[in-house]
């Protein structure tokens, strides 16, 4: 696997981690353990964030005319890691109003 493949690889990977974790999130939201809910938004967003460090660096090869030919697995990994903040962005709407409903 070269270098590229291991980029993608941890896009997905990171993506369905940050995804799940959100999804968990609300989960524990949904139970009143929103101490329990904050920490897997944090780990979820702390994935994001290295996710989209690596999409960068991606980005920026490309700039920089290292730009590797489109695959379908790279159109996966951005699929996936696209999905995954959406979520995490659905998951905090939904945290947030729960958080109002039990005050």
């Amino acid at each position: 696997m070269d270098d590229n493949e291991q980029v993608i690889m941890q896009l997905i990977s990171l993506g369905g981690d940050a995804r799940s974790k959100s999804i968990e999130a609300i989960r524990a939201a949904r139970r009143n353990d929103f101490g329990k809910s904050v920490k897997l938004m944090e780990k979820a967003h702390e994935n994001l964030t290295t996710a989209h460090n690596l999409q960068t660096k991606l980005l920026q090869d490309e700039v920089n005319g290292q730009s590797q030919t489109p695959t379908l697995l790279m159109v996966h990994a951005q699929d996936h890691l696209m999905n995954a903040m959406t979520v995490n962005d659905l998951a905090k709407e939904i945290i947030a109003s729960l958080k109002e409903r039990m005050n």
